[in-house]
């Protein structure tokens, strides 16, 4: 497979009478844009913004994060099985919009999402304050039960970036990332020398608020599957999770998955990357010890040397990441481990709800609980007052002054399992 990534670099975004990108700049017109998505009936306001690095300005609460694309000689392309026809994603050209993100905000149900800072203290933390981001609000009807609320605003977060990503159509690249493998055959045939390495990816799959999907079907209904980077790469996988902001993996995220990308930069020189597996985290422990026991069969299968396993979310995921770990290793595959931790806010409580003596080599994305404090901001952007209802948040988060007082938690990106994030590490 080969894919081209086309990125067009967009130096300011601002609203226009049209929708298009002139000298670097993209002008959004927001009414075409709230036409498009109040086709939907189930959607009955939406109100868009524009959030720039280093404005006070705060985002609340986040439900994703998507980055503008199209797919170059193509009708449709764009998430396929979700909004176009299912087709085989990782190949061909898709152009960029570099340096923008659409993010959607609104009510979801029960606990919220997560918090944006564009400037300051919560800027350090999320990834996103560095985005010229499309802020697009969803105000569904009234009565919608929970699923078909959340479809609501995630599908209308997906069909935003979709609309503005043809913006860059015909505008020339500024730069192009070439991502190619040939069939596992071939990349064996070709590097026998270096240690074969597979991804394994691990998704939410929880139910409401906690699930990924992959060609648009709900990750809860399927086994371990061997992908090719390339496939997420170009769309094949979207986030439907929600809750803890500072560890789920947007949408965005997924399009830009930097574990693929440095397996890409390595591949032919230090090693031989064959694939990635996505690995659903399920509830039950008869659904854990299937989805394990499987991955372990497809890493064994394929004659990894190495895998990198990428967790999502914390707590009974914990168990998911050991469990394959422990079952790889015993296997005589070497494994790393990439998770975060969640030990309480002054660093001291046990990193992760699960243990093996297997996991030799584990990266953290940083402590969920460390607690930080957000100044208050000039302009808010959704509903400050959600603070008390995200994960990291509690009442009484809103101080008097405007400030937030939350983990890092509540911060979108603060932690992530990807690496896709700010975060450093420093050994002692």
């Amino acid at each position: 497979m080969k894919l081209e990534h086309r990125k067009i670099n967009i130096k300011d975004i601002q609203f226009g009478e049209k929708t298009e990108v002139v000298s670097g700049v993209l002008f959004v017109n927001k009414e075409e844009v709230i036409a498009e998505l109040k086709t939907d009936a189930k959607i009955k306001d939406v109100k868009i913004d524009i959030a720039r690095p280093g404005e006070k300005v705060r985002i609340i609460p986040v439900k994703d994060v998507i980055e503008p694309r199209v797919k170059i000689g193509v009708d449709e392309g764009q998430f396929p099985g979700v909004l176009s026809k299912l087709t085989q994603a990782g190949e061909g050209k898709v152009n960029i919009l570099n340096g923008v993100a659409v993010v959607t905000v609104g009510d979801i149900v029960g606990f919220q999402e997560g918090v944006i800072d564009m400037w300051g203290e919560g800027a350090k933390w999320t990834p996103f304050s560095k985005t010229l981001n499309l802020v697009v609000h969803i105000i569904p009807i009234e009565g919608l039960e929970p699923h078909a609320h959340e479809n609501v605003v995630r599908m209308a977060g997906l069909r935003s970036a979709a609309f503005i990503g043809k913006a860059g159509k015909d505008i020339e690249p500024d730069k192009t990332e070439v991502y190619e493998t040939g069939t596992m055959t071939e990349e064996i045939a070709k590097y026998p020398d270096l240690p074969k390495v597979l991804y394994v990816e691990m998704l939410i799959s929880q139910g409401l608020l906690h699930d990924g999907y992959i060609y648009g079907v709900n990750s809860q209904q399927i086994l371990p599957t061997l992908l090719h980077p390339n496939e997420e790469l170009d769309g094949a996988v979207i986030s439907g999770n929600c809750v803890a902001a500072c560890d789920k993996i947007t949408t965005y995220q997924h399009q830009n998955n930097p574990v693929m990308k440095d397996l890409y930069a390595k591949h032919g020189k230090e090693l031989n990357f064959l694939g990635v597996v996505l690995t659903p985290e399920l509830t039950t422990l008869a659904g854990k010890i299937r989805t394990c026991d499987y991955t372990a069969k497809l890493c064994k299968m394929v004659g990894a040397d190495g895998v990198i396993v990428s967790e999502e979310g914390y707590e009974n995921p914990d168990t998911d990441l050991l469990m394959i770990c422990k079952r790889l290793e015993d296997s005589g595959i070497k494994t790393v481990l990439i998770t975060d931790e969640c030990s309480g806010r002054d660093g001291m409580s046990q990193s992760l709800a699960d243990t093996a003596k297997e996991a030799v080599a584990v990266v953290s994305g940083g402590n969920v609980s460390h607690l930080v404090t957000l100044p208050p901001a000039d302009v808010i952007l959704g509903n400050v007052e959600a603070i008390s209802t995200l994960a990291g948040g509690w009442e009484g988060s809103l101080l008097e002054d405007g400030s937030l007082m939350c983990e890092l938690n509540a911060v979108i990106g603060a932690t992530s399992e990807i690496g896709y994030h700010n975060c450093t590490t420093k050994l002692y």
